[in-house]
């Protein structure tokens, strides 16, 4: 093949691909949540911010997980049931869901420090936070910022999530505006996202629901929203966090929920981090990194049975 006719086939080829990339685009995302829903200012960005319940009731922040899809919709099963006893408070972490999505190099420092900043909101809430956020969470509760929380209840938790170090390369490749728009829009479509459901976040996937997978679709195709996911899947949205010093430091009421049959974070590490930690472990049968999704009920039992007393607890000092 000639160079002209090279070019010529390539510059068909990307031109293609950034056609397909802006047909892919849906910029009308609506919050995930229901509830009442307002926006707040954090270090210039825009935070959507989810609450439901009486805000005269004990506060329960949810810290949803990372994902290249990830948002407090996370929640969507047990937040209006939650509501009936607390004053529930979800945000979308900054790069995710209906929060401003600018191109940063995201990090875990980002994310910690926003953990960090936004429960010095309210007074010592109780905490539920997953995967990722329960490293965030706990550094941000053990380290000089003043965060401060009554009791904790964390999913899965984990302080590693992407690869170790992580991949400059691979976070690169994804910022880029035709080529790594086009990788991202494969590793979100729809097809992706029911593999990665059923291989590691549900033990039943038909339980993640077609309406969900479409909301998931529509959050991973708003405008710039690979840049939060490019550093999750390239390894810098890890945490340095030890989880079982953390929480031993925190010296809180905590609480670790794990499906059984998750393989990401296999329950031995909970079994572990337990042992370790002195925190308690709650175990979920045929469930795996979303338990709070599969058995809605029991998770809000849990949340109830262990939280409501660390508040009491706190309110008595």
């Amino acid at each position: 093949m000639s160079l002209r006719k090279l070019l010529g086939a390539s510059a068909l080829g990307v031109g293609g691909l950034l056609a397909a990339n802006y047909r892919l685009r849906d910029d009308d995302l609506q919050p995930a949540l229901s509830g009442r829903h307002e926006t707040i200012g954090w270090r210039g960005l825009e935070v959507a911010v989810t609450e439901a319940g009486n805000p005269d009731n004990p506060t329960l922040v949810l810290f949803h997980g990372m994902n290249a899809a990830g948002s407090s919709g996370e929640f969507r099963a047990v937040v209006d049931d939650l509501a009936d006893r607390f004053h529930v408070v979800a945000p979308d972490f900054p790069g995710f869901g209906c929060s401003a999505r600018p191109p940063l190099r995201y990090s875990a420092t980002l994310s910690e420090s926003f953990v960090g900043e936004f429960l010095q909101r309210y007074d010592s809430p109780c905490v539920v936070a997953s995967s990722l956020s329960a490293a965030y969470t706990l550094g941000a509760l053990t380290g000089e910022n003043g965060a401060d929380a009554s009791g904790l209840l964390l999913i899965c938790p984990t302080s590693t999530a992407g690869p170790t170090p992580p991949k400059t390369w691979l976070r690169e490749l994804i910022r880029l505006p035709v080529i790594g728009e086009g990788l991202f829009n494969l590793i979100t479509s729809r097809p992706s996202i029911r593999y990665f459901n059923a291989d590691h976040g549900y033990y039943d996937s038909g339980k993640a629901g077609e309406d969900w997978e479409a909301y998931e679709w529509q959050t991973a195709h708003q405008p710039n929203a690979r840049f939060a996911p490019a550093s999750f899947i390239s390894g810098f949205l890890n945490s340095d966090v030890d989880l079982a010093e953390a929480i031993r430091a925190a010296d809180l009421p905590t609480t670790l929920l794990w499906g059984r049959e998750t393989a990401l974070t296999p329950l031995a590490d909970g079994r572990d981090l337990a042992e370790e930690s002195g925190a308690a472990l709650v175990v979920f049968d045929e469930a795996k990194l979303l338990p709070h999704v599969e058995f809605p009920d029991q998770f809000c039992e849990v949340v109830t049975d262990r939280l409501a007393p660390s508040v009491k607890a706190a309110s008595e000092q």
